[in-house]
């Protein structure tokens, strides 16, 4: 797997079949060895800012997923949005991630045209957008207004297998297809699934590497699934750090080049999960931006971590942590090494005729249902 970059579909379950401890060691030194040729000790730290957590999905496995009545909801106008990536700036982010539910509210102007203000106050910063599944041509808008990367986790690869984690009407396949329209317009992609859903088997994830190979993605990322209390799957165990850790160092070996994150998720499980992450082949950790006054609210698992930290603290923590297991933290863009910062797609940025991300949303939105529906402009 070393040289070639895979294995066959039985080759990959039989790995991962007969993992142990020192199978495990073996395979995080190698892991290790093939990212430091690539990025030396470098982590790449991203700002991550939630912005709302409205979703218009029902997934059986998510906090804030439409059904649950249980969460407070809230969005953020883009004045915050922008005054959060200030924040940001100051601390040394050169990396933006913008995070949502899929939230109709905001239409595709609306993000356009607040990419477009946070590549104008910030030119030397990548914007990376999180926002679930949408119709081509609203990726292409976000491309031209200016955003770098995608990131849109297949969750599992196997039809059955995400048919049993998503409601009626949510199709593996059309995700895969976001996915290729993504690549196609110029963005830097990110997939990845969960490692320990209900009926998850080392056959299914064999089937989730051969698709990160067929897709030959920038970024991979993949964390232990952790229950939340008002889910259809509250009652299923967490999944496992230690597979995580294991198949965090399989998709390394599988990509050298690949940006792969230390995520909140295995912090959550572990104390030391994220150092834990980067030891095995991970070169990013996304500290959270989102501000205090809301970062509680958005809660995709039960205890997560760090939601009462300001930035500040959560980036110095962070960088503690990383310090601590002999590597540096890097505040640059941290682009893939093959593609750095492109140009936007052709025809220049197209936020909404008359937009703009300084005028605050009307204060009903705050509130307003999950599935509101949205204009194409706003």
């Amino acid at each position: 797997m070393e040289r070639d970059g895979t294995l066959p579909a039985d080759g990959f379950a039989e790995l991962i079949r007969g993992r142990t401890p020192e199978s495990a060691g073996y395979l995080f030194a190698k892991a290790s060895e093939a990212r430091d040729r690539v990025f030396g000790k470098a982590v790449f730290m991203r700002g991550l800012l939630e912005f709302s957590n409205h979703c218009a999905n029902d997934c059986l496995y998510c906090g804030i997923r439409r059904s649950n009545r249980s969460v407070e909801r809230y969005r953020l106008s883009g004045p915050e949005i922008l005054e959060a990536c200030s924040a940001g700036h100051g601390l040394g982010f050169r990396t933006f991630v913008l995070q949502s539910g899929e939230d109709r509210f905001y239409g595709p102007g609306l993000v356009a045209g607040i990419v477009s203000e946070i590549k104008a106050s910030f030119p030397d910063s990548a914007v990376t957008l999180s926002l679930g599944e949408h119709p081509t041509e609203s990726y292409a808008l976000w491309r031209r207004a200016g955003a770098d990367r995608y990131l849109l986790r297949h969750e599992t690869r196997d039809p059955a297998h995400y048919a049993s984690l998503h409601p009626r009407g949510m199709d593996v396949e059309a995700r895969v297809r976001c996915l290729y329209a993504l690549k196609g317009l110029g963005y830097q992609v990110g997939c990845g699934f969960m490692v320990g859903t209900p009926g998850q088997t080392p056959e299914l994830l064999a089937r989730d590497l051969l698709f990160v190979k067929e897709l030959g993605p920038h970024m991979v990322g993949i964390g232990p699934f952790i229950p939340h209390r008002d889910t259809p799957l509250a009652s299923a165990p967490p999944g496992d750090v230690d597979e995580t850790l294991y198949l965090l160092a399989i998709l390394r070996l599988m990509g050298p080049k690949l940006l792969i994150p230390a995520t909140t998720a295995l912090g959550t499980l572990d104390g030391t999960g994220r150092e834990k992450g980067v030891m095995a082949g991970a070169n990013v950790i996304m500290p959270i931006l989102t501000p205090a006054a809301v970062r509680g609210k958005y809660l995709l698992y039960d205890n997560k971590i760090c939601t009462g930290d300001a930035s500040s603290a959560c980036r110095a923590c962070v960088q503690r942590r990383m310090e601590s297991v002999g590597h540096s933290v890097s505040l640059g863009r941290g682009d893939h090494p093959d593609l750095g910062a492109g140009p936007p797609a052709p025809g220049g940025p197209s936020p909404a005729p008359g937009f703009s991300a300084s005028r605050p949303l009307p204060p009903a939105a705050r509130g307003a249902p999950p599935d509101v529906p949205a204009p194409e402009a706003r």
